[in-house]
């Protein structure tokens, strides 16, 4: 049955369908010179919080364009550079202590520590030999490597000769230094080996101590 066919039904039905469309937000006022809708009626009010703004009207922290933001909202943590980062953390600490005798300070020694860590972990050829009780590591360079290996490895054998009851020693060469790091103990005899020679490098923790001192002008690279 088709109910429009009787007047008095279809004027029900449009007179309901009207005012369903009057109840609807934004809707029923859209027409030409309608008034906006008021608060609260279908627009946020000064109060509705806003994703990329605050309540005070300012972007969020981290949203581009907020005064401050950065990246993900963080300031960046990597310095960019390795040695430039123990540097960086060496001033840092020698600003902090109040007793810094600035006079005495010697960043340039620092930095050239660094240089010759950098040649001696990244250039210098390694050649390592396991003998009666331990290894033995053949380090040799040229140039400015070969610099590097005679300052450091002599200086670092001095310092691990008795860490963990190793004996270690350096004997110069021509094209280098010769490492030679032993122990009685069976068990550091295979923790020698398997450290191998950047591992034995590595071993201690008197390189950080190191780096302060020479910062502090209080030993010669």
């Amino acid at each position: 049955m088709n109910l429009l066919r009787y007047p008095f039904v279809a004027s029900v039905l449009a007179a309901a369908g009207l005012a369903a469309f009057a109840a609807m937000p934004g809707l029923a006022q859209s027409g030409p010179g309608a008034m906006p809708p008021a608060m609260g009626q279908g627009m946020p009010g000064p109060d509705a919080h806003h994703p990329m703004m605050d309540h005070s009207g300012g972007a969020m922290p981290g949203i581009p364009g907020h005064p401050g933001a950065t990246a993900m909202g963080h300031t960046p943590g990597l310095p960019g550079q390795d040695a430039f980062g123990a540097v960086q953390e060496i001033v840092a600490m020698l600003e902090a202590d109040p007793k810094t005798d600035w006079s005495k300070v010697n960043l340039a020694a620092l930095r050239e520590h660094l240089i010759d860590m950098n040649e001696v972990v990244l250039k210098a050829d390694a050649v390592e030999k396991p003998i009666d009780g331990g290894l033995e590591i053949a380090v040799t360079g040229s140039g400015r490597t070969l610099a590097a290996i005679q300052r450091m490895i002599p200086a670092h054998a001095q310092e691990i000769d008795g860490f963990k009851g190793w004996s270690a020693k350096a004997t110069p060469r021509p094209d280098g230094v010769l490492l030679t790091v032993t122990a009685n103990d069976p068990k550091e005899v295979e923790h020698i080996r398997g450290l191998g020679f950047i591992g034995v490098l590595a071993s201690g923790s008197h390189h950080q101590r190191h780096h302060l001192a020479m910062a502090k002008g209080e030993m010669l690279h």
